[in-house]
């Protein structure tokens, strides 16, 4: 108990300070203590749980936003800061720093401090948490994915380089980490573009207000790569042309197809890139890039056939606002749909190795159109006799032969 009794004594000033203030009354404070011994008598269990710890940074959570909001209902006078004003943060933190000597295996609970952390506005502790986390955790990639956002956010783009690639030496088989790379590698582009807008470097004008705007964050410590292409002349020239073509990002794909050649990462990949708000140029530049070492990294892997077959489609499909009624009927959707079934067409009868794998992944493509129910008929019977003309050829695959029945029994036919 004399651990108990220690933090007692400990919160005496706080209490004190906050009645001072009239943010809570005598009663309220009794009514903390009791809550607090109570937190604190289940803390020195012999077998301490982790809830435990987590209910009480809770309770102090609570607590803290109850004097928040009671200093700004009372409009407080500011005056020099006081115990008071920083205890309960820095309880909440003292509170996961003895439940991590208990549980320092435990990832979620390294994560939950260092979340609680930033939203208090606690940029170097993040950093130390962070950083102590990945000496345990070495082999986590959502931390060093968190400690490379802690730095971006922080304008140190240098050393968010530097985390994500120490960590994906230790963990170049995750995903989530070389999308992480390649997102931060297109938010560096960007990033770049606008700089130098702001700076007049690039000769279209953008409106002065935007320039204004975006001058004081663009204007963050220089890296190595923005000092090379801010230099005057050809070579400053060919600097930022290279990384206008995405030249940084290109090299990043790369990389992860050599370490981690699965169709997985390159849809992963495929996703971020769209998705991402770059200009249309280097996310065309960047698409184009992506599917040539697609092609050349899983060259007989269906998945890789299908996803290059269908990436017009795909384009087509994503676009904003699209609607299927009319992306049916259109020109571009139909040019589309006949380029990839003819896609397939050809792989399948080059004689795969693994024929069954790309006849299974043609079917998974006729039969997700055939059944969409604003497709032209016309269309659907466009694809149903491309079908048909592969089940006639020797030693086609069983899977092409149940496909075509399925699609042309009497109950598919009414589709």
């Amino acid at each position: 108990m004399e651990r108990v009794q220690f933090q007692q004594e400990q919160m005496l000033a706080e209490l004190k300070d906050l009645v001072q203030k009239s943010l809570f009354n005598q009663s309220e404070v009794k009514q903390i203590v009791k809550k607090r011994t109570q937190f604190e008598t289940a803390l020195i269990r012999r077998i301490p749980k982790k809830s435990d710890f987590l209910r009480y940074a809770a309770y102090e959570m609570n607590l803290e936003q109850l004097r928040r909001k009671r200093v700004e209902r009372l409009k407080l006078e500011k005056t020099a800061s006081s115990i008071s004003d920083y205890a309960l943060v820095r309880r909440q933190f003292q509170i996961f720093e003895r439940a991590l000597k208990k549980f320092k295996s435990d990832v979620g609970l390294w994560i939950q401090y260092i979340q609680v952390a930033k939203r208090e506005g606690a940029r170097s502790l993040v950093g130390r948490i962070t950083a102590r986390a990945l000496q345990l955790h070495p082999r986590t990639p959502v931390l060093y994915i968190i400690a490379a956002s802690h730095e971006l956010n922080h304008m140190s783009p240098s050393a968010a380089r530097a985390l994500l690639q120490r960590g994906l030496r230790l963990n170049a088989d995750s995903i989530d980490m070389w999308k992480e790379y390649v997102r931060m590698e297109m938010g560096f582009v960007e990033g770049m573009r606008r700089r130098w807008t702001v700076l007049g470097i690039h000769e279209e004008v953008h409106p002065i207000a935007e320039a204004e705007t975006t001058a004081e964050e663009d204007m963050a410590p220089l890296t190595p790569e923005e000092i090379a292409a801010e230099k005057g002349g050809d070579e400053g020239e060919r600097a930022r042309q290279a990384i206008m073509d995405g030249a940084i990002v290109k090299s990043v794909i790369l990389s992860a197809a050599k370490a981690l050649p699965s169709i997985s990462l390159f849809s992963a990949l495929e996703i971020l890139i769209r998705s991402y708000p770059s200009e249309e140029r280097l996310r065309t530049t960047l698409l184009d890039h992506l599917y040539s070492v697609l092609k050349d990294t899983l060259q007989d892997d269906p998945h890789a056939v299908k996803m290059l077959a269908t990436r017009k489609l795909r384009e087509l499909t994503s676009q904003e606002n699209s609607d299927d009624t009319v992306m049916s009927e259109g020109e571009e959707f139909v040019d589309a749909l006949q380029a990839a079934n003819e896609s397939f067409s050809v792989a399948i009868g080059a004689g795969s190795t693994n024929a069954s794998g790309m006849a299974d992944v043609y079917v998974e493509f006729i039969e997700e159109w055939c059944k969409l129910p604003t497709l032209d008929l016309n269309l659907r019977a466009y694809l149903v006799a491309s079908l048909r003309k592969l089940v006639r050829q020797p030693n086609a695959p069983p899977l092409l032969q149940a496909a075509h029945i399925r699609l042309t029994s009497p109950s598919k036919k009414a589709i």
